[in-house]
């Protein structure tokens, strides 16, 4: 597939130069943003349309964004849009600060594709099925389910997954929660993080 320029697919972010000539291009180094100079605590690799399925990578988007590495503000900016513009349905599960590595969305059609255990899709795709009732924040139509880690600390744990009360957000405030959640860790590494794709599905984390 072909792969769109990135100041094209990335308006308004800055990137090192260095990383972005054709020898970066070569060796296949993803782009860093020009707040990632040095060593950083909170960087986040940003691929918005890659699906990993056990392993195998399916482009959504002809031609695709490609991959970038981030800073928390470049990567919220970026996302936070993406997020909001989402009509479909989500549930999104605060992820683990101390130990999440990727953190992406998965489209309910793939959930077993994508490795999870089936009454662990069962029960994520129940929560997709019920009314989404009005936004806690702002009472317009919720789209977003988000749980917190209080509610479900394990995407193993079924039956958390299923009594979590969770709260009813519509895009625009879902997408804001999310990059807030994100944003507080102190100090995180993300190989893998994605933008939602299909009608609905779920934002998942290893």
């Amino acid at each position: 597939m072909a792969r769109l320029p990135y100041r094209e697919a990335y308006p308004g972010i800055s990137f090192r130069p260095r990383t972005t000539n054709w020898l970066a291009r070569l060796i296949r180094m993803p782009a860093e943003c020009a707040h990632l100079d040095g060593k950083p605590q909170w960087m986040a690799t940003f691929l918005p349309d890659n699906l990993y399925l056990r392993g195998k990578n399916r482009l959504l988007r002809n031609p695709a964004r490609p991959e970038v590495s981030l800073c928390r503000e470049c990567l919220s900016g970026l996302l936070e849009n993406e997020l909001a513009a989402y009509r479909g349905r989500v549930v999104a599960f605060e992820p683990h600060g101390e130990s999440v590595t990727q953190y992406f969305f998965v489209a309910a059609p793939e959930f077993n594709e994508a490795g999870l255990k089936s009454e662990v899709a069962d029960a994520i795709s129940g929560r997709l099925s019920r009314p989404a009732g009005s936004c806690s924040a702002c009472s317009q139509h919720a789209t977003w389910q988000w749980i917190t880690r209080r509610e479900v600390a394990s995407l193993d744990d079924v039956g958390h997954i299923t009594a979590a009360v969770g709260e009813s957000l519509c895009a625009e405030h879902g997408a804001k929660r999310l990059c807030e959640a994100l944003a507080a860790i102190a100090e995180v590494n993300l190989f893998y993080v994605n933008v939602p794709y299909s009608e609905g599905g779920a934002y998942l984390w290893i």
